[in-house]
């Protein structure tokens, strides 16, 4: 069976990740987006050592809503969510704190079993942030929607700048075209540990997420219009990077009917 490495950074043995940041750091094969340009990408935090530290990225899909990865959060950390922020590292006049209040995994979330699907998780926040030209709602797909193979999209998030090396402190982004299900579940590509609730982007060998980036968007577009159709979840174990294994996301189009009613209900 491959292995699978998922995409979100603790600390490990008392030092984060965090501690050793690159000033020009990006996700893998990215570049620095524009500030603002992903208003609806928050910072996720975990509270250690009487510092707050990133560890995933998520979308703000309600002013007082974040959507996320399970595997982000399905630990006993206190977390916050930093809306409008752009560089980890610096006051950038545009960031909003927010408690996160309660989590909300999937039931058949199975964090053994991380190929069997369902990494997703929804944050109901303490307050709700107040929308500007920097913090916005992501756009979510209609229920069951798939997109065409190499359908534009792009990553974003904060994650390691390559295998093994150090987060950015500048949002990042990167075109990740999406791998048809067929393609990506072939076996050259990631055979059967793709399932068909999950959409696969990338894998050139140059263009990845990497840890980090766990629980970020994948911003597709359509029709003129970006939506959220992926949350980061995945890559091979053997690098971020690497030929024919695409980033794997959740597909939220598949969760559309889940996120309503965990909203609607609380």
């Amino acid at each position: 069976m491959l292995m699978l490495l998922l995409l979100a950074t603790f600390v490990l043995c008392g030092h984060g990740l965090e501690e050793s940041l690159e000033d020009n750091g990006r996700v893998v094969g990215g570049t620095n987006a524009q500030h603002g340009a992903w208003p609806w990408q928050i910072s996720l935090q975990y509270y250690s050592s009487g510092q707050w530290h990133h560890t995933c990225g998520g979308t703000l899909v309600r002013p007082n809503w974040v959507l996320t990865a399970a595997h982000c959060v399905d630990r006993s950390f206190s977390f916050r969510v930093v809306v409008g922020e752009y560089n980890l590292g610096q006051n950038d006049n545009t960031e909003q704190y927010l408690n996160v209040e309660r989590k909300f995994i999937h039931a058949n979330w199975n964090s053994n079993s991380v190929a069997a699907g369902y990494d997703i998780a929804l944050l109901r926040l303490s307050q709700s942030a107040s929308l500007n030209s920097y913090v916005q709602l992501g756009a979510l797909p209609s229920s069951g929607q798939i997109l065409p193979n190499n359908n534009p999209c792009y990553i974003s998030g904060w994650g390691l700048t390559r295998t093994n090396g150090n987060l950015a402190q500048i949002l990042q982004q990167a075109p990740l075209p999406v791998v048809s299900y067929s393609i990506c579940s072939s076996y050259a590509y990631w055979g059967s540990t793709v399932k068909d609730t999950m959409v696969c982007a990338g894998g050139d060998g140059v263009h990845s997420g990497c840890q980090g980036d766990s629980g970020g968007p994948l911003n597709c577009l359509v029709n003129g219009r970006y939506y959220v159709h992926g949350v980061t979840s995945f890559v091979s174990a053997s690098g971020c990077n690497v030929y024919q294994k695409p980033t794997v996301f959740t597909r939220v189009s598949a969760y559309i009917s889940w996120i309503n009613n965990v909203i609607n209900s609380n």
